[in-house]
């Protein structure tokens, strides 16, 4: 919990008690009766605090993940909510999470996923462009060392890493093209090697 969660909490527990006893105050009459009352909406405060709290942990286990079927050299990646595809994989040695792009002809890691992969900001020379949505960009080309995606290991991959800010990092036809099948079936990608 950081410290801005903790004021929040504070505000809240202190605005609560507020209401609280202003309640009270105003229903002296049926003091029982406003007890009860109180004592629910208590435990659906704390419910909801609950909830909030445990978000991240209950849409894990909700969300469809990734499956990896060795035996049949497949991947099936689940739509996400969003109607993309994501998949992580393994880049020298590092989960590394994509949004799966056919649209775009190379993988491109965001400078924090490269980071985390290896590759040193100080090492990288930002020459070439790419053209997005929001126009051109500058990358810089790199070759990962190794790419993982279950029993699929992929040695020398060429990708880039972007200057620009990116929310995700992109896993491009540059790697999708070393699968056999690539298909799109009932809200799951499916690819094959």
């Amino acid at each position: 919990m950081t410290g801005d969660d903790i004021g929040s909490l504070i505000y809240l527990v202190l605005l609560g008690a507020v209401l609280f006893v202003w309640y009270i105050v105003q229903s002296r009459a049926g003091l029982g009766r406003t007890l009860q009352q109180a004592a629910a909406w208590g435990l659906i405060f704390l419910g909801t605090i609950a909830a909030v709290g445990l978000w991240g942990d209950i849409r894990q286990d909700v969300m469809p993940s990734q499956s990896v079927i060795a035996e049949d050299g497949r991947v099936e990646l689940p739509q996400a909510p969003d109607g993309h595809y994501y998949v992580t994989l393994e880049v020298n040695g590092t989960p590394v999470r994509f949004m799966v792009d056919t649209g775009a002809s190379g993988t491109v890691l965001t400078r924090r996923d490269a980071e985390r992969a290896g590759l040193a900001e100080d090492d990288l020379v930002y020459y070439s462009e790419a053209m997005t949505a929001n126009g051109p960009v500058r990358t810089a080309p790199v070759r990962l060392d190794s790419v993982a995606l279950g029993p699929f290991v992929d040695a020398n991959v060429p990708a880039y890493v972007n200057e620009g800010e990116m929310a995700q990092s992109l896993l491009g036809m540059s790697y999708l093209q070393r699968f056999d099948r690539l298909e799109i079936t009932r809200g799951q990608l499916v690819l094959e090697r």
